[in-house]
């Protein structure tokens, strides 16, 4: 047979192949994006106290990157447990509020969200300072994985949502965890805008760091959860769920630790004027 032909089945193959890897995928998107949001779906949304205190603007905008979280996004239900609407829902409109108003890809590494009925034992094993590698004994509220998978627990992400204002929000903080891991391991530095803002960062965060660690040996009451003071990455973590759930308190005790997460998320909870900045 001519070259001609097999360059043309050459040529098939991969206009096929673009078609069902490219093509489909993004026009199912944008058909899933152009429906309008269920009522019901919507009716969850203003359930959540962090999604009425937006303005209309950025509401409109959670909503659209709710529905593409949910498109992208596999939910699996661990224990027995049925996944429902109000769980996906919920969980997605907490795992977006952490990307609006800003340059995103939306998780881009993320693919499966795992959900246990309650708190789970970890998955992840560890290396103690025998070198003895086993799986840790602890159970957990939620967790991130580097390989495209969060673990959570319904009952603690039930709790996070009912108590907005409390500090403590499971799903915004293994959501910092993956932001933070879009720049390679979790370290508590997440993908900047600019180069030179990284010194900024390091400066501002490593002294709010050491700071609390010096509070917590001192015996002092913190604002940051004491958790925080387990690494760095557990600390940006936690000051993502202090900075969307008790703002004020986060700006009155750490002002520099949180004009830097407002410059990072472009949203301003505690501001006055407007929830969002340009």
């Amino acid at each position: 047979m001519s070259p001609w032909f097999f360059m043309g089945l050459v040529i098939l193959g991969g206009a096929l192949a673009w078609i069902v890897t490219a093509y489909l995928p993004r026009k199912r998107l944008a058909s899933s994006l152009s429906r309008p949001l269920p009522p019901a779906w919507l009716g969850l949304l203003e359930q959540q106290a962090l999604y009425r205190k937006l303005p209309t603007e950025l509401q409109f905008e959670l909503q659209a990157k709710l529905k593409a979280f949910l498109h992208e996004k596999v939910f699996i239900g661990c224990d027995g447990l049925v996944v429902t609407d109000e769980m996906r829902v919920t969980i997605a409109a907490q795992a977006c509020l952490l990307l609006l108003n800003r340059p995103t890809n939306g998780y881009p590494e993320l693919r499966w969200i795992y959900l246990f009925p309650g708190e789970f034992r970890s998955r992840i094993p560890t290396r103690d300072e025998s070198g003895i590698v086993h799986l840790p004994d602890a159970t957990l509220a939620g967790e991130s994985w580097e390989n495209g998978r969060v673990v959570l627990a319904w009952d603690s992400v039930r709790r996070g949502v009912a108590r907005e204002d409390d500090g403590y929000n499971v799903v915004l903080h293994e959501f910092a965890h993956q932001l933070d891991q879009e720049s390679g391991a979790a370290d508590g530095a997440p993908l900047l805008y600019r180069r030179e803002d990284y010194d900024a960062w390091s400066k501002v965060f490593g002294a709010a760091y050491a700071q609390l660690c010096a509070a917590i040996d001192a015996g002092e009451n913190t604002v940051i959860d004491p958790y925080g003071a387990t690494s760095p990455a557990e600390f940006f973590a936690v000051v993502t769920e202090l900075f969307y759930e008790r703002p004020a308190a986060l700006r009155a005790e750490h002002p520099a630790l949180y004009d830097a997460m407002v410059h990072y998320f472009r949203i301003d909870p505690a501001g006055a004027a407007s929830y969002a900045i340009p």
